[in-house]
């Protein structure tokens, strides 16, 4: 079976790295925004300001990274982001432990560690394309769906316990640590990267900056796709942290109890990204796109609607089962038509714009949805998104480009771009 398909010895380490960084990103789900919570007792502008101020600037300063990962050997590149976000977290329990953590800290260690992750996803995905065969992109990035999912399906339980046992900066050590490990996965990787040759001017250029975008912006399916993902992940992502002040402020939900009715869901993006190949295969990628991309919108509605106990823990474990299980569908279909319709020599870039459009754009949404939070209330922020969200699958592409083949150069990119 595809899903079962070998893609060999690098690609195992590959997906080893990504594997132990995503169970311990799932082990510290949410870790900031609960030590804004239980430890700063921060209200809901700051704690929706500690994701908006992060994501900006971290977005901000990512705005060179895509050039300059894409002509760097992107394994070193991820070794390093691996390290920078490591001693970024690590500085959160050692500032806890001399009784000098700061509000100002944990912004400056969102903002670090936003950069970081929008350079590792850049060259990353750049590494995968060159890694795996076209025709094994969709099983890959299934694999790496599949496995996020599991990750958070595990992670967010033993997390909660773990705060409850050891303190509110164990899951920050666990994170600190995986991305430790990733990097240690990344250098086990066998083989000699080339140094990606570069034409023209050797320094960083205006144009190497906007590239990705331009290469996006240009293209009849990627541009409508990013608009789609970025408004629908923007009014996903701005409930988090109202989620979190909603729940476990004033609903009194258990840390335990707030990772659990996020974690069990998760089960649905398993299954979501396990189904993905077999769907693509009978249905073709588009009409899965579309109608997945259809079905996540109608489901965050039901949050603003949560109420103490039982039944509010069923009820958001129902809403995040649908949302997830169409995300795992929807991510690794997107992840793989992006790479399939982006040249290698500007994969890094256009990642890197798509990643950086995402976050300016869920921190944008976030200080509004804080601001909307603190002049009504956390519940009535959550029901404006979910009611938003409705509308968003008229922003889906109706058809696909003409050519869907894969592309070997930039000459056969820049063909499909005029189609």
């Amino acid at each position: 079976m595809a899903g079962r398909r070998a893609l060999g010895r690098r690609f195992g380490w590959l997906w080893a790295a990504y594997a132990v960084s995503a169970y311990g990103t799932g082990f510290g789900f949410g870790a900031l925004p609960l030590i804004a919570v239980l430890v700063l007792h921060c209200g809901s502008a700051q704690v929706a300001a500690l994701a908006a101020v992060g994501r900006a600037v971290g977005a901000l300063i990512a705005v060179p990274l895509g050039p300059w990962v894409e002509f760097r050997r992107k394994r070193s590149v991820m070794v390093a982001m691996d390290l920078t976000r490591c001693a970024a977290l690590l500085s959160v329990p050692a500032a806890f432990a001399c009784g000098l953590l700061s509000f100002a800290q944990l912004l400056l260690v969102s903002v670090v560690t936003a950069a970081a992750d929008i350079a590792f996803k850049a060259a990353g995905g750049a590494y995968l394309k060159a890694l795996v065969p076209p025709e094994d992109l969709l099983v890959a990035n299934s694999r790496f769906e599949s496995t996020t999912w599991t990750a958070t399906t595990v992670g967010p339980p033993l997390g909660g316990a773990a705060i409850g046992l050891f303190g509110p900066v164990t899951t920050v050590v666990a994170d600190a640590v995986s991305y430790l490990l990733s990097a240690l996965s990344l250098r086990a990787i066998d083989g000699t990267e080339p140094h990606p040759a570069r034409t023209g001017a050797p320094r960083l250029r205006a144009g190497d900056l906007l590239e990705g975008w331009r290469h996006i912006l240009a293209h009849p399916t990627l541009r409508p796709l990013l608009f789609n993902a970025i408004t629908v992940n923007g009014l996903i992502m701005v409930s988090q942290p109202l989620l979190a002040v909603l729940l476990l402020g004033r609903l009194g939900f258990a840390p335990w109890q707030y990772g659990l009715v996020f974690a069990v869901p998760c089960v649905g993006g398993l299954v979501g990204s396990r189904l993905a190949h077999r769907l693509t295969e009978r249905f073709g990628r588009h009409k899965v796109l579309l109608t997945a991309g259809m079905l996540r919108a109608i489901w965050p509605l039901g949050l603003a609607f949560v109420q103490p106990g039982v039944p509010g823990i069923v009820l958001v474990i129902v809403v995040q089962l649908g949302l997830v299980t169409c995300c795992g569908v929807f991510n690794p279909v997107l992840a793989t038509y992006r790479l399939d319709h982006t040249a290698p020599d500007r994969v890094a870039r256009t990642l890197a714009a798509w990643s950086i459009s995402s976050s300016a754009a869920i921190a944008a949404m976030t200080a509004l949805w804080g601001l909307l939070a603190a002049l009504t209330s956390p519940r009535t922020a959550i029901a404006a998104a979910g009611v938003l969200l409705l509308a968003t699958p008229f922003l889906l592409p109706r058809r696909e480009t003409a050519s869907r083949d894969n592309l070997a150069d930039a000459g056969g990119q820049e063909l499909i771009d005029r189609v």
